[in-house]
C-alpha cells in the first residue's frame, strides 16, 4: 500500500470510528506520515450545541475534557485502527480539540519509523 493509500485509509477508517463511537464523523479528516507519527486532522467537529457552549470558558473547558474523556475511552479502538493499517505498534496518543476552530489534531507515535 502506498502513502497516499494508506493515509487515506486511515482518514475513512477514523472517520467511520466517529461516526460509530460518538455519533457523528468530522467533516474533513486529512492524515500525513511523517517518520514514526501518524498526524491526522479533523475538522468540524463540534455540535452546534457545544458551539454555543464554547462561548463561555466553563463551557469550552467542559466541552474539551468531554471530548478528551471520549477519545481515551475509545483508544483501544484507535490503536488497533492506526496498528491495522501501519503495520506497527502504537507506542502513544496525543490529541487536543480547539473549541474556536472546531478542529481536532491527534498524533499516534509508533514503535517504529515508516519505510
Amino acid at each position: 500500500m502506498s502513502k497516499g493509500e494508506m493515509e487515506d485509509k486511515i482518514s475513512r477508517l477514523l472517520t467511520q470510528w466517529e461516526k460509530e463511537y460518538l455519533g457523528r464523523g468530522s467533516l474533513v479528516v486529512k492524515t500525513d506520515l511523517l517518520r514514526n507519527m501518524v498526524i491526522v486532522v479533523m475538522k468540524g467537529i463540534l455540535t452546534p450545541a457545544e458551539q454555543q457552549l464554547a462561548k463561555s470558558q466553563d463551557g469550552l473547558l467542559s466541552i474539551k475534557q468531554m471530548r478528551s474523556n471520549l477519545v481515551e475511552t475509545g483508544s483501544e479502538q484507535l490503536y488497533a485502527i492506526i496498528e491495522e493499517c501501519t503495520r506497527k505498534t502504537v507506542t502513544s496518543l496525543f490529541t487536543d480539540i480547539s473549541t474556536r476552530t472546531g478542529e481536532r489534531v491527534m498524533v499516534f507515535m509508533l514503535d517504529q519509523a515508516l519505510t
